[in-house]
């Protein structure tokens, strides 16, 4: 039996029964799938090859009461030192197909944003240009309306196939997702991306490369690409910039273990020398208890932590 009160051993079994051998691990260290590059072994690490396979692999971990966890990229994510007690339906490892009609691409929840901005390109496809730097799936952008340089997902999205709670699948308009600043109605209602299209425009693709090739430069200019972290820790407070809120708070280079705020951005906490979870959670609440104390302003990770 785990440590969370399911038998480990025969979920595992049931589990390679849909997915195959070779697609579970037990015991998987959570620091080869995050960005921060730390994080302790999840019991189960699952990779699901089509939707059909995810809706089965979720059934069998509701039916076993194990708790599951939805894995992209992984890079927004904090996984504690200790793991986790349960299963990672690690999405991107194996849900990687992509469909073109005319202007609009159809990208399965795995499918990096990188390699979707990169294939828009060299359609000659006009609107993906500002994710050509996020390190993230196409899942996951959903999840969280992810952006950069002025524009996100809502700007191009034009639906989404998801899988919802109660095992139904169905295409949802984005018109109708709810898509905020870092937010979505499938946040809300833990619903699971399966696949993504956008509706795209033509445009000369020497242009986009030019653009590209710009906010590419801008995003090594100012960000600490060489450490790894999960791109900005805190979400925007409203009327204010996080990097000059925690410069003034006299944060910047601030260090706690093998983690730290970076140098380069103090938007930033990164791993600078083998730190491990709790030096990263121990960094971003420093940054948010000073923040708070000098300028009352309360600082929300946009980070997600999974785990004790």
């Amino acid at each position: 039996m785990s440590e969370s009160g399911y038998d480990l051993e025969s979920l595992a079994w049931r589990l390679r029964s849909i997915v195959g051998e070779e697609n579970v691990r037990v015991d998987e260290p959570m620091s080869e799938h995050t960005t921060f590059k730390v994080g302790g072994p999840a019991d189960i690490y699952v990779i699901p090859d089509d939707a059909d396979e995810v809706h089965d692999v979720l059934e069998e971990c509701k039916s076993a009461a194990a708790p599951y966890f939805i894995l992209g990229y992984g890079s927004d994510l904090l996984v504690s030192d200790a793991g986790y007690r349960g299963v990672i339906v690690a999405i991107a490892d194996g849900m990687s197909g992509v469909t073109v009609e005319d202007n609009e691409i159809t990208c399965q929840a795995g499918v990096g944003l990188r390699e979707a901005s990169e294939m828009a390109c060299e359609l000659d496809l006009t609107g993906l240009e500002f994710a050509c730097g996020i390190p993230g799936s196409i899942g996951g952008a959903c999840y969280m309306n992810a952006g950069a340089y002025d524009g996100c997902i809502a700007d191009v999205l034009k639906s989404v196939r998801v899988l919802l709670a109660d095992g139904t699948q169905t295409t949802i308009d984005a018109a109708d997702l709810d898509l905020g600043y870092r937010h979505s109605r499938i946040a809300d209602e833990n619903m699971v991306v399966l696949s993504a299209t956008f509706a795209l425009r033509r445009a000369d693709g020497e242009k986009i490369r030019e653009k590209m090739d710009e906010y590419t430069r801008r995003r090594e200019e100012k960000q600490p690409l060489e450490l790894p972290s999960a791109g900005s820790t805190f979400k925007r407070p409203e009327g204010y910039f996080v990097g000059k809120l925690v410069t003034d708070a006299g944060l910047r280079g601030y260090r706690f273990g093998g983690a730290g705020v970076s140098d380069k951005h103090a938007g930033f906490v990164v791993n600078y020398d083998h730190a491990t979870a709790a030096d990263v959670h121990a960094v971003i609440e420093h940054v948010q208890a000073e923040v708070k104390r000098q300028f009352g302003v309360d600082l929300h990770p946009e980070v997600r932590f999974l785990g004790d």
